[in-house]
């Protein structure tokens, strides 16, 4: 009994000193004087409670009632925020009447004791459940009509219009309960990367590909391998193969030049009829016989051609492509993944379109050089350092028109070398004319980016209600601001209100370029996790890691969106993982729904002087991921930049960190949105709690949609393929996977046995140390 005497008075000492020392220091840097307070509470409650004075003991129930008063002040009966106050005064309030001698326990004192401990329970098992959740009724749903006859799963949004949405039924709200893994199958590629393939579906064969690009071609049935193929294209860096593309020759419609010479069906080789399109991580095209997995050797240089060529030095991992091949009828579009951040003049952003049938260039768009529109003279090359497109395209095949989401000019985060014509078209919308790669129009969402705002999500083409009620072709552009951007597609011309809004513009870098004083907002549209912060909305598991996130927040740079990036820490909210990021939209065209899931960690970000560089880049070590220093070389200023998380490695924000929602495009309203995901498989410095707290956290890669009126995701940080009612927002089904997904889901009909399979590649979640190499499918439990 003594020990624990001595016990509760040392917690209770160490809380305030903690509680003192970070109060003056934030007090220092302008903030809350309440945690002073509170901590000179318990520093005299320690004194008492060891004096053996039931006064120590009250003290504790006191700065328990004036916490939850300030908690309530500062975000009124909020779940979280309430939990991250009130835990540490709740147990102190329980623990300390046993600092005391048995004189002092009567019913009183008892009474206070067991009801803060019986609050404190009740808050850890509410824990246990999703706050923040806006369901919807469902009763404007419609129905699909039951549809089970097998469609093709052709590219990484099913089709080129990038909607993830199916039209089967088989599996639907009411029996989905009833899924079960029909087979697994493991690809053998364990690493390194990150695995965050869709499979594509043709006829009988499923076509998955490693995180190092190895493709394997399955029964749809069964999972059993038919064929496998490695080009052994390997990257020192950013590993991803997120998807595949098809080329059917047999109905392919040329959509060449005046003055091109078509191949006639009769020329195609009968294996290479049907054709799988790979881009490598080490930046070749190839194409294969979708049936026997063999080289088309009329493809190119025996089935390859070098996405290098015409782009002057490529340094190993500085360009490749991450994303899916475009294949829009007989060209297949690509952009290209350029490394971020680490010099001037990297490899071209160029945009190039390619003959299906032969890999000859039909076309090129380079930004910095209109005049080159295939390869460049004999000497020149592709504009280097010009912003690229990463993630995947979309195409109208009505219209003949490719959408590419533009990135940045490199370096991010400093921008004198940048040219005019990059800051004109960085982080925009890009609508390109198939046949030639000459531009339509574009569109701007983010003006002189030095946040790393790129578009990072493949565009959704839909037919949505504009203002006036009209039916108009629309592209959705989500991005990592948060902001949603509904242009008509067939001009670029906003079909949601756009306004532009002043934003902070003075740099405190002395020799950069003038900020924009204005960017674009889509008001017309709902924004999705980009609230603005102040102190009151900082968080963290406990009072303790909550203040010291509260110090930070003090003292970083931060005045509000679009904050420019200093020589201080600057705090970026949307960070630059987003808002949204590539896993894109999923569309229910008969319903109206827009469904997509978002990232809500901010992050921060600042220049360094070059002869600091050094210095700095042994303090911040890279963690592989993107984050940490990068050298900028080039410029005056390397640069650092990382997620803003607590000691605890948890978010400084409030929950949720990730959610799903859902918008209504006939109101362009939410129509609910859920916390995504629990900490089940999370914990502070890497060590898995295995406690499910209810947060929503981040989330990566995609949903997809069927007609059955399901939605499945499985992007979580927690290891479950999850199920949710496409209507109301519920989760109605989860399973355990043997490790988290960083993939977006696909689902098809078997041609042969007529049963609907959902598929996941479950390869490791986002920034976890537990990895897999399986492809995954359920099918509904036939007993």
């Amino acid at each position: 009994m003594k020990i624990m005497r001595i016990l509760i008075i040392l917690i209770t000492l160490f809380t305030s000193l903690f509680l003192i020392i970070g109060g003056i220091s934030l007090i220092s840097a302008g903030g809350s004087f309440y945690y002073l307070l509170l901590g000179l509470i318990y520093l005299a409650s320690s004194f008492l409670l060891y004096k053996n004075k039931a006064l120590g003991f009250y003290l504790t129930i006191i700065a328990l009632a004036l916490t939850f008063l300030w908690a309530i002040s500062e975000r009124g009966f909020a779940f979280w925020p309430m939990l991250a106050r009130i835990m540490v005064p709740l147990g102190l309030a329980f623990v300390a009447l046993y600092a005391l001698r048995k004189e002092h326990y009567n019913a009183k004192t008892l009474g206070f004791s067991l009801g803060s401990l019986v609050i404190f329970i009740g808050m850890a098992i509410a824990a246990f459940f999703p706050h923040d959740a806006q369901y919807a009724n469902g009763k404007s749903y419609q129905a699909h009509t039951p549809f089970g006859m097998p469609e093709n799963w052709t590219a990484y949004g099913r089709t080129n219009e990038g909607t993830r949405f199916s039209p089967f039924t088989l599996i639907n709200r009411d029996n989905v309960k009833n899924l079960q893994v029909a087979w697994t199958y493991q690809t053998g590629d364990k690493g390194p990367g990150v695995d965050q393939n869709t499979p594509l579906q043709i006829d009988n064969l499923l076509y998955s590909c490693s995180r190092n690009g190895i493709i394997a071609a399955l029964d749809v049935d069964t999972g059993k391998s038919v064929w496998k193929f490695d080009a052994n294209g390997r990257s020192p860096m950013w590993q991803r193969c997120r998807g595949l593309g098809y080329f059917d020759a047999r109905v392919a419609t040329p959509q060449r030049s005046i003055g091109q010479v078509a191949l006639t069906r009769e020329n195609h080789r009968a294996q290479c009829q049907q054709r799988i399109v790979q881009t490598t991580n080490d930046a070749r095209l190839l194409e294969l016989d979708s049936k026997t997995g063999q080289l088309c050797q009329e493809f190119g240089q025996q089935g390859y051609v070098d996405l290098k060529t015409g782009m002057g030095e490529v340094k190993p991992g500085f360009y490749f492509q991450t994303s899916a091949p475009l294949v829009a009828n007989d060209t297949i579009v690509i952009g290209g993944w350029v490394v971020d951040n680490q010099e001037v003049a990297e490899p071209s952003g160029v945009i190039r379109g390619f003959d299906a049938n032969t890999g000859e260039l039909k076309w090129a768009w380079d930004l910095g050089n209109p005049a080159i529109d295939k390869l460049p003279p004999e000497g020149q090359t592709y504009t280097r350092g010009t912003p690229n497109s990463w993630t995947t395209l979309s195409y109208d095949d009505k219209l003949g028109l490719v959408y590419v989401p533009l990135g940045n000019n490199t370096p991010d985060y400093y921008g004198k070398e940048r040219p005019e014509f990059s800051n004109q078209y960085n982080s925009s919308l890009v609508a390109l004319d198939v046949r030639t790669g000459k531009e339509k129009w574009h569109f701007q969402t983010t003006h002189y980016d030095l946040w790393d705002y790129d578009l990072p999500s493949q565009p959704a083409l839909m037919d949505v209600p504009d203002q006036n009620g009209q039916i108009v072709p629309a592209v959705m552009q989500t991005t990592k601001r948060g902001q949603i951007f509904l242009l008509n597609r067939e001009t670029g011309q906003p079909i949601a209100d756009v306004v532009e809004k002043p934003v902070p513009s003075k740099s405190p870098i002395p020799d950069e370029k003038p900020l924009s004083p204005t960017q674009p907002y889509s008001v017309g549209m709902p924004t999705i996790g980009a609230d603005h912060l102040n102190e009151k909305k900082i968080w963290g598991v406990t009072l303790f890691d909550q203040l010291v996130c509260r110090i930070q927040f003090k003292k970083m740079s931060y005045e509000g969106d679009f904050t420019p990036v200093g020589f201080n820490k600057t705090l970026e909210q949307p960070g630059n993982l987003g808002g949204m990021n590539w896993g894109s939209v999923a569309y229910d065209a008969k319903n109206q729904i827009a469904y997509m899931n978002d990232i809500r960690i901010p992050s921060v970000f600042w220049l360094v002087k070059r002869d600091e560089f050094a210095q700095v880049n042994k303090k911040y070590p890279s963690d592989g991921t993107g984050h940490g220093p990068s050298p900028q070389t080039g410029t005056p200023y390397g640069m650092v930049t990382m997620m803003w998380t607590s000691a605890m490695e948890t978010p400084c924000t409030e929950p949720p960190f990730g959610t799903i929602s859902a918008i209504d495009m006939k109101s362009k309203q939410v129509l609910w949105q859920v916390p995504v995901g629990t900490t089940k498989d999370l914990g502070p410095w890497g060590i898995k709690s295995h406690i499910p707290l209810a947060m929503g956290m981040p989330t990566y890669a995609g949903t997809s949609v069927t007609a059955g009126g399901v939605l499945f995701f499985a992007g979580s940080q927690d290891y479950y393929l999850r199920a949710y009612d496409a209507a109301t927002g519920q989760e109605i089904w989860k399973y355990r996977l043997p490790v988290g997904s960083s993939a977006t889901p696909m689902t098809y009909v078997s041609p042969k046995t007529g049963k609907q399979y959902i598929v996941v590649s479950v390869g490791g979640a986002a920034h976890s140390s537990e990895v897999g190499d399986y492809v995954m499918a359920f099918a509904l439990n036939q007993s």
